[in-house]
């Protein structure tokens, strides 16, 4: 009981994380989620929150963190718009700024000491084979696309975690991809079944 009394006296002497890095990261949650399911409006009023409240602390590396996210997110999707990212640039940190190059496909000259852990393997192997998380071999994936390096298997991949998850959005832009490439290469009948995939999972 004395052990236990101890226990509970130290964890509530810890500090509780602020309020706002709380909600700010509840909103980023919903903003992943409703994307990546494809709603879009409600990710854009989670997102509009998760700024809102990073904002708060008047410092641009935690608004920068939050728009990188986003932008990671999108990414995942074949979508590489980052333009609020973009006007932070300049007071980033490093690490994010390599990050957003990462994402951008600008790999030449690329510290990829200065990326997440499980993103630095996929500048030096040019695959996603060693990411385990499925969100993550989305956004590597996407980077890959991104630089010019993707493989076959790794779209197929990509096109399988995304159905895995029922993630709406991905899996259409990653089917679209590999109908866009079955139709280069003049393989009609695999491109009819992409299509027959795509109006499923497009389907209300």
């Amino acid at each position: 009981m004395l052990a236990a009394a101890l226990v509970l006296s130290a964890c509530a002497s810890q500090p509780r994380p602020p309020a706002w890095e709380a909600d700010a990261r509840g909103a980023l949650d919903g903003f992943t989620a409703d994307w990546l399911r494809g709603d879009a409006a409600a990710a854009d009023a989670e997102f509009a929150r998760a700024r809102r409240e990073s904002a708060s602390t008047g410092r641009f590396d935690r608004v920068a963190q939050a728009e990188l996210l986003r932008c990671g997110v999108r990414a995942a999707g074949l979508d590489f718009d980052c333009p609020g990212f973009a006007a932070l640039a300049a007071d980033a940190t490093p690490a994010q700024r390599a990050y957003a190059a990462y994402l951008d496909g600008r790999w030449d000259g690329l510290d990829a000491g200065l990326l997440p852990e499980q993103h630095r393997g996929v500048v030096a192997a040019g695959t996603t084979a060693g990411v385990g998380d499925p969100l993550a071999r989305l956004v590597a994936a996407g980077a890959l696309f991104k630089a010019g390096r993707i493989v076959p298997a790794d779209i197929a991949d990509a096109v399988e975690t995304a159905s895995a998850q029922g993630w709406r959005r991905p899996l259409l832009a990653w089917l679209g991809l590999q109908e866009r490439r079955a139709l280069a290469a003049g393989d009609v009948e695999a491109a009819r079944q992409l299509r027959r995939r795509i109006a499923l999972a497009s389907a209300p």
